[in-house]
């Protein structure tokens, strides 16, 4: 329902990475040289700049290079060329561009690895580049520093689909090879799955369509009657949505039903107000869902305030609740709504949100009460009133993820009970980045009350993921990267970073 509490999670909307972990630091991002015996503050490249020249090592006579040591960036002129990198223990970094700060490499990765990333796109001038871990601590006399300056675009591609999930929902298999079923309206949907015996395998091909702009106003949907698909202690199902498909009924996922996958399918408009979630997944009584994979959907409502519906013009776009669990979320878009995903009460559960695009979407991208998840490389832009609020003793892993235009980005509020997070290698590094990305705060009323406004962590996140990945780097999630693979119509595409 509308306005619940995810007893896991609730997104407006609501993560393709395979390979381990990375036991090192991200690269730093470009910056011009400097000089002197310290690094520069650390901080993203500034977006969009123009190409600075080829960046100069700072004088002085320094020792000789440690696998700690960072490397030095280079200086580069207002809107030159392209900047060489400024030379790390192993590999040069790459220069990067601004509007008006010269750029060039920055500081080695930690060991010394590797060279700078290219920064994020942007329209200010470039801030300060962040020098590897462990930064210039082995310099010589003059110091060897990493400088002020902008970072240029970090570029990306549409790459093939994941053929299982990456997360905590790693175990779904859906309907396997199983030849698939047609089905052309919600009746037929619904049809097919009734007649299925409820295990060994079912693969549903929807290739219905619903003309959404036949809906002149979204406000007359909340009046109208829900329209529901009910998968109950159904279990081994794939649901694949054609291309040019469309569905303006919702998916309920209940009781047993495990082994789930819903891919490429459109949900859009929903009738029936707070009696329509577009995707809910939920326990009862006679079990709860469980090995849940959700991925590369669009789903989408209206922002429009609508006369006697109060919170309720459409309800939420992914509900998680009564103890669905092992749930992994990837490659959605999840846009134009008032509340995004959801969770509705105190059971423990675990979710991954890998590479989705949250975009103009008021709250909840997701709220999350009690549980673990895992936010990986997810772009969250233009929320309105808070986007991850992990409340009642949940924790989130909040790692590699792009912000941009959102009020109150990370926070725990309006409930009894906080819940914690970890910060991990986001677009935003510290508060210094708040008006770059335009993140800003507004006090929450209720108690207790806690804002992300310090950018730290309040606890490290207490579980083994029990799972192996590679995370892309921030900067390369922005929205115009992401939905290259995000959204359905896309070949099912992961996003390749370059």
């Amino acid at each position: 329902m509308r306005n619940t509490a995810l007893s896991g999670f609730v997104f407006v909307f609501a993560l393709a990475c395979g390979g381990t972990k990375s036991t090192t630091d991200e690269p730093s991002h470009a910056g011009s040289s400097g000089a002197g015996n310290a690094a520069a503050p650390p901080g993203e490249g500034g977006r969009d700049g123009n190409s600075g020249a080829p960046g100069l090592v700072t004088a002085g006579a320094p020792s000789a290079p440690s696998l700690d040591a960072a490397g030095t960036a280079g200086a580069g002129a207002e809107r030159g060329g392209t900047g060489a990198g400024g030379a790390s223990n192993e590999a040069a970094g790459r220069g990067g561009t601004s509007e008006q700060a010269s750029t060039g490499g920055a500081a080695g990765a930690f060991g010394g690895t590797a060279g700078a990333r290219l920064g994020e796109g942007g329209i200010s001038a470039g801030r300060a580049g962040t020098a590897g871990r462990a930064g210039a601590t082995n310099a010589g006399a003059a110091g060897m520093v990493a400088g002020a300056a902008g970072s240029g675009s970090v570029t990306a591609s549409a790459g093939p689909p994941e053929t299982k999930p990456l997360g905590y929902g790693r175990n779904a298999t859906g309907g396997g090879s199983k030849t698939p079923v047609n089905v052309a309206s919600m009746t037929e949907l619904q049809a097919a799955i009734d007649a299925y015996s409820g295990s060994g395998g079912l693969v549903l091909n929807y290739t219905g369509s619903f003309d959404f702009g036949a809906i002149s106003d979204p406000c007359a949907q909340w009046q109208k009657d829900a329209q529901i698909v009910e998968l109950k202690q159904k279990s081994d199902i794939t649901l694949v949505g054609a291309d040019g498909s469309g569905a303006n009924f919702g998916l309920h996922i209940a009781s047993s039903s495990s082994n789930i996958i819903v891919r490429d399918m459109r949900f859009g408009l929903l009738p029936g107000g707070d009696a329509s979630d577009a995707i809910s997944i939920e326990g009862m009584s006679s079990g709860v869902p469980t090995d849940i994979w959700i991925d590369h959907n669009e789903l989408w409502s209206s922002l429009a305030d609508c006369a006697g519906a109060g919170d309720s013009s459409f309800d939420g776009l992914i509900d998680l609740k009564k103890g669905a669990d092992r749930v992994t979320i990837s490659y959605n878009y999840l846009h134009d709504h008032h509340n995004g995903f959801s969770d509705s009460d105190d059971v423990v559960r675990h979710v991954t949100f890998h590479h989705n695009v949250f975009d103009n979407v008021s709250s909840r991208t997701p709220l999350q009460r009690n549980g673990f998840s895992h936010l990986l490389n997810n772009y969250i832009g233009r929320v309105a009133t808070s986007a991850v609020n992990v409340r009642m003793g949940g924790y989130s892993l909040v790692e590699g993820n792009y912000f941009e235009q959102v009020q109150n980005a990370v926070t725990s509020r309006d409930s009894s009970e906080l819940g914690y997070w970890e910060l991990r290698d986001n677009n935003v590094k510290s508060p210094a980045d708040f008006a770059t990305f335009g993140l800003t705060w507004v006090a929450s009323d209720s108690t207790p009350t806690k804002d992300a406004t310090d950018w730290v962590t309040t606890a490290t996140f207490p579980e083994s993921l029990g799972y192996t990945y590679t995370a892309d780097p921030a900067a390369c999630l922005t929205k115009a990267n992401l939905l290259k693979a995000a959204g359905a119509g896309k070949g099912l595409a992961t996003l390749v970073c370059h």
